[in-house]
């Protein structure tokens, strides 16, 4: 497995994991999830959502929890653009009458790998929700992205771009381990897992694409196959399967509350469990059976 620049600054014998709470900004009651998974949990990092409904709550608790590395979550797909009604025609839905981007993954890349998104719109638009970030007094460490968009090319370079102007030094490797021999007991996670497999190959043109740009990057991600259906089982077994390096486990704590029940999400149930599961003190036990440090992307940098 080659390495990454991170895991030139890291031993790379060691086990490392990122913990990250995507999502940070959607709702009041998923803001207050994320910080009690950090405070009494192990979320170590957020990712947080420049147009979310609840941007200034997030915003004011990222302030408050100096200790939780916060990143940009970049939204491409889902909601309403941060610049201006107009400025990013390409990435809106012509259908949609309020300028939303698409609504449909699908669509959105299908217009992405056939070339029809102005890369410059996408660098604009990232730009501008990076900015909102720092402007409300945020400090910004890495960003990602909502669905995982920058593991298209034509998505990913703008991305970078937006990334390098505004000073932010690393960015999610959405490419990583598939754990096939925990998946064997979750037969419903398999058509996921085909479609992750697909992409895999893309993960090579990611690393080079993010050195070249001069950002960090951990080795790869884990549990996003998992993502909706993480359980005590799963998140036992992604991490007695943890390779070596420098690895990120993305998760989607929530409270379910009415709030939640307006947001177009298919994450309502599963953001409960997944509080549970990142404050209880099995997880704990098993981050430590394993002698898995945890880390932050402010570490990581």
């Amino acid at each position: 497995m080659p390495k990454t620049e991170c895991s030139l600054l890291l031993d790379w014998r060691v086990r490392r994991l990122i913990i990250n709470a995507d999502d940070f900004g959607l709702t009041r009651g998923v803001n207050r999830a994320i910080v009690e998974a950090h405070e009494h949990g192990i979320v170590t990092s957020a990712t947080l959502m420049a147009n979310g409904p609840a941007f200034e709550d997030a915003a004011q608790r990222a302030k408050s929890n100096p200790r939780l590395s916060v990143g940009c979550h970049v939204v491409l797909v889902d909601g309403l653009p941060v610049l201006p009604r107009g400025k990013t025609p390409s990435l809106s839905d012509k259908k949609a009458h309020d300028g939303c981007f698409y609504d449909s993954l699908n669509r959105f890349v299908l217009r992405a790998v056939s070339g029809r998104f102005d890369a410059d719109e996408i660098e604009a638009e990232a730009t501008a929700q990076i900015r909102q970030l720092q402007a409300a007094g945020v400090s910004v460490f890495h960003f990602d992205t909502h669905k995982h968009t920058h593991m298209f090319p034509p998505v990913l370079r703008p991305l970078l771009r937006a990334a390098r102007a505004c000073g932010i030094p690393a960015v999610r490797n959405p490419f990583g381990p598939l754990y096939v021999s925990t998946l064997a007991k979750r037969p419903s996670l398999w058509k996921r897992y085909g479609a992750i497999a697909i992409l895999a190959p893309l993960g090579r043109t990611f690393q080079r694409s993010v050195a070249d740009a001069g950002l960090l990057t951990p080795d790869g991600t884990v549990g996003i196959v998992a993502t909706g259906a993480l359980d005590a089982g799963l998140f036992e077994g992604i991490v007695d399967g943890l390779p070596e390096g420098t690895w990120e486990l993305v998760c989607h704590p929530g409270y379910i509350d009415a709030d939640l029940g307006n947001i177009r999400t298919r994450l309502r149930e599963s953001r409960a469990i997944e509080l549970q599961i990142l404050t209880s003190s099995e997880a704990r036990e098993i981050l430590a059976r394993n002698e898995v440090q945890l880390i932050s992307y402010r570490d990581l940098v």
